[in-house]
């Protein structure tokens, strides 16, 4: 991969898929009662994620690791651990992809007029393509797709920023005295803020890949503030554009037709159809994305052993991950799935609450890491980084127990799982276990010590030689 950081800030910024979350995410909250200072909420969350980078960087940059966060977690917290966060991350991520399979299909049938799994079987087999060929032409691609994303974002903002009802533009909703909000839907919006910016850290998972390693951190930090950028202006133009007493009752009027509605009131209609289109493509491009971060992952956890050692290799990692999509779409094609949308929003609202608990692993194990190993490292980097993102991500787990707890059992349970195989594999394969955590490198096993018997003295035994020593 190029070593420069913009190829890895697409991956990030089309795993988070920005259009989707400002045309259904957005809408959502102020339906759901959120608070009119949205724009300052996502701020908030921006900032509070910035501030944990520089640890996420330091460690991408010493323990660089196809498997990224799993790495992370072994050396911080112990091999059991990292092996049941390769666990958590490899069902999260897969979670998310299929999900997003469930969605666009949902969201392209009326513009196709096509059932659901055609179009989902025909993104499939895009992104199965796309896993075969380098991984620097996949990096074009979506950095074309993203950026229709965020012309998109933006030229629909300025419009609605640009043309306000009565041609009196607002900034209620930049106003930190409309943050107000009771206590439940402040943490359930939380949790949804943050799982817009959820992509970020898949930019590790490269590390091996970017020379030098520093670039991770960069492009982490520079996907975070675009996300920042756009969900902030996007919300607050939805509110000019749509009157900050009226937001409300209109988002949850029109839910995500309501971005759409703006833009007709403002566009010809061929830029309203642009906007679909693109969000559909928005789709495509982080399915492409979250293929190529479950491919490293595979990857990583096979060149330890934990997983077969066939997967080691990109190439057959990419066919195994293909065919495990392709088989859960034939499975609801089989099965007669009818509202696909609602089960595909389910599955990747649980890849991403997956994703929530292990940065919250990520952070404590990188914590506790750069402490006990600094290697001057400075203060802020070794221990306020990663402690205020340990802090972040921690309460945001907690309150996504709160308001999803199934969802989060089943994440704890794949993390467990993985924990109870790493123990097994201490017992039956201690030289693999040994190796967990260092991405593949050889292990040096010391045999035991054998005591070595001291030369006996030649002729010893003779009664002469026994009294010349003697005396």
């Amino acid at each position: 991969m190029s070593p420069r950081p913009a190829p890895l800030v697409f991956f990030a910024l089309a795993t988070a898929t920005p259009l989707t979350i400002v045309s259904a995410a957005v809408p959502g909250a102020y339906a759901g009662g959120g608070p009119l200072a949205l724009p300052l909420l996502f701020a908030g969350l921006g900032l509070l994620l910035l501030a944990g980078i520089p640890g996420y960087a330091r460690m991408a940059h010493r323990l660089p690791h196809a498997g990224a966060l799993s790495g992370f977690v072994a050396r911080g917290l112990g091999r059991p651990f990292g092996v049941g966060a390769g666990w958590l991350a490899l069902l999260s991520y897969n979670a998310l992809q299929i999900g997003l399979y469930g969605v666009v299909g949902a969201t392209a049938a009326p513009l196709v007029r096509a059932p659901w799994w055609t179009v989902a079987l025909a993104c499939w087999a895009v992104v199965a393509v796309s896993g075969l060929v380098r991984v620097e032409v996949t990096a074009w691609a979506l950095a074309a797709l993203v950026l229709a994303e965020i012309a998109v974002i933006c030229g629909y903002a300025v419009a609605n920023l640009l043309d306000p009802p009565g041609g009196r533009l607002t900034t209620a909703a930049l106003d930190p005295a409309y943050l107000g909000v009771s206590r439940p839907v402040l943490g359930l919006l939380l949790v949804a803020g943050a799982l817009a910016f959820v992509g970020f850290e898949t930019t590790a998972a490269y590390s091996e890949e970017v020379r030098p390693h520093r670039r991770i951190g960069r492009a982490a930090a520079l996907s975070v503030l675009v996300l920042t950028l756009l969900y902030a202006a996007a919300s607050w133009a939805m509110t000019v554009a749509a009157g900050p007493d009226r937001i409300a009752a209109r988002a949850a009027e029109r839910g995500p037709e309501l971005i759409f509605d703006l833009a007709a009131a403002r566009f010809v209609p061929g830029a309203v159809t642009a906007g679909r289109i693109v969000l559909v493509t928005g789709l495509l491009a982080a399915m492409l994305a979250l293929h190529h971060t479950v491919v490293r992952y595979l990857v990583g956890l096979a060149r330890e052993r934990v997983l077969p050692a066939g997967l080691s290799r990109v190439r057959p990692a990419s066919l195994t991950q293909s065919l495990t999509a392709g088989l859960v779409i034939a499975g609801g094609v089989l099965a007669g799935l009818g509202p696909v949308a609602p089960l595909g929003q389910r599955l990747a609202l649980g890849g991403g609450l997956g994703v929530l608990l292990l940065l919250t692993l990520a952070s404590l194990a990188t914590l506790l890491f750069l402490n006990r190993d600094p290697e001057g490292e400075g203060f802020l980097r070794r221990f306020v980084s990663p402690g205020v993102s340990t802090v972040v991500f921690g309460a945001l787990s907690y309150l996504a127990y709160q308001h999803f707890r199934e969802l989060m059992i089943v994440s704890a349970a794949a993390f467990v799982l993985g924990v109870a195989y790493a123990l097994v594999l201490r017992a039956v394969r201690p030289v693999v276990y040994a190796g967990i955590g260092l991405g593949g490198r050889a292990v040096v096993v010391t045999p035991p010590a054998v005591p070595v018997p001291r030369p006996r003295l030649p002729g010893a035994h003779r009664p002469e030689r026994v009294k010349r020593l003697a005396g």
